[in-house]
């Protein structure tokens, strides 16, 4: 049975035709193919003006984002085969960059999966559905996930504001199997149990993987600052490499009470400090002390959420790198980071130029990072690249 269709209007395929997949409420011809005829969820056909199919899309009318492309084939079936097809893919490409399973296996769009996240702590495995498309299809996506991995457990993270927006419930769940008491992955070799239930997004950030190892290679003897710490994904590998002192700083006492066990759980605890604080009046004290670093780790969670939202998020991350520029010794490194889409790595340059030159600082940049490459980047959808990092070496003014 032929897929409800779905009517563009005209000019409106452009992005579709270009590789995109998503498509806004205010492109579809309504007179053709009004919204309210459609359910939530369901599959259909999206033609172009020219009555030509651009594949077969999944369909939430009360969304600003109503459709989602899965195929450039009109008329598919998204049962258990396709989502099989689809993660075998993706696992292909992840067996082969890494040697144990602690990864991102499904990143959205860029894995042809649109609405869904996954990242897999070895036997277990977390997933975030963000869509009413995507939640409508987890019982063919967990028959595949069982098929292929074989999983101890699969947990639905769905604490989240896409999850509202898409008219969904936010109570997090183990949809399937038994949770392992600890959960302990590696990375960077190093060892983190990781609290899925309770911790932030899927329980883990894999994305800064690699920008941590970059840091573990010059963290020997060095007095190691690491804010917005979470539960010690930079600062134990810095610890494990040498570094004489790693001090972590987080408002969450759950995120440090994680990462002291991670310490401990490594043996680097003797060489390690967990402070509960605002990152910000951390700061602030830090410079009225006169307490210096030879490095500062600065990873923000995501100031900037929406486009609105920019003059603040830009304000408050040029404020957070100018204090902490402030304590930094002299010719120290600081590695700064956004995982804000918004604020663009030109943005990021820029913030860093400027706050260098307000306290008459010499800053130049010896190497940048972004997300992993468990998080590939669909050029055809630039929102699938949001992470980016700078590693400043930062001496007197010349």
């Amino acid at each position: 049975m032929a897929h409800p269709e779905l009517y563009l209007k005209k000019n409106e395929d452009k992005r579709l035709r270009k590789g995109h997949t998503w498509v806004f409420s205010n492109e579809v011809d309504t007179q053709k193919s009004p919204l309210e005829k459609f359910t939530a969820g369901e599959l259909v056909q999206v033609i172009g003006a020219d009555g030509k199919g651009l594949g077969t899309a999944y369909i939430n009318p009360q969304a600003l984002i109503c459709a989602r492309l899965l195929s450039r084939k009109t008329n598919l079936k998204v049962g258990s085969n396709f989502f099989k097809e689809r993660i075998s893919t993706a696992l292909n490409i992840r067996e082969k960059l890494f040697a144990k399973p602690f990864y991102r296996l499904i990143y959205g769009e860029s894995d042809g999966l649109p609405g869904l996240v996954i990242d897999r702590f070895g036997s277990v495995l977390s997933l975030q559905i963000t869509t009413a498309g995507m939640e409508q299809r987890k019982e063919a996506l967990f028959t595949a996930l069982i098929e292929l991995l074989a999983p101890e457990a699969i947990i639905l993270k769905n604490d989240n504001g896409h999850r509202l927006l898409e008219g969904l419930s936010q109570e997090s769940e183990l949809a399937y199997g038994k949770l392992p008491e600890p959960l302990i992955i590696e990375e960077n070799d190093a060892q983190f149990v990781v609290d899925i239930l309770g911790g932030q997004k899927t329980g883990w950030f894999y994305d800064h993987r690699s920008s941590r190892a970059q840091l573990a290679g010059f963290a020997k003897d060095q007095r190691v600052l690491d804010l917005f710490s979470y539960t010690g994904a930079w600062s134990i590998p810095a610890a494990l490499a040498g570094a004489s002192e790693v001090i972590c700083v987080d408002a969450s006492q759950g995120a440090l009470t994680l990462a002291e066990e991670n310490a401990r759980l490594n043996q680097v605890q003797d060489r390690m400090q967990f402070v509960r604080s605002d990152v910000f009046d951390f700061l602030k004290q830090a410079r009225l002390d006169n307490q210096l670093y030879d490095i500062i780790v600065l990873d923000p969670p995501a100031l900037i959420k929406r486009k609105k939202d920019f003059k603040l998020g830009y304000e408050a991350y040029r404020r957070l790198n100018h204090l902490a520029l402030q304590v930094l010794s002299k010719n120290g490194i600081l590695i700064s980071a956004s995982c804000s889409h918004h604020l663009t790595r030109e943005n990021l340059h820029e913030i860093l130029r400027s706050s260098a030159r307000h306290i008459d600082r010499h800053l130049v940049f010896f190497a940048s990072g972004g997300q992993g490459p468990d998080h590939p980047i669909d050029p055809a959808a630039p929102e699938t690249e949001y992470l980016k990092t700078y590693f400043c070496s930062v001496s007197s003014s010349l």
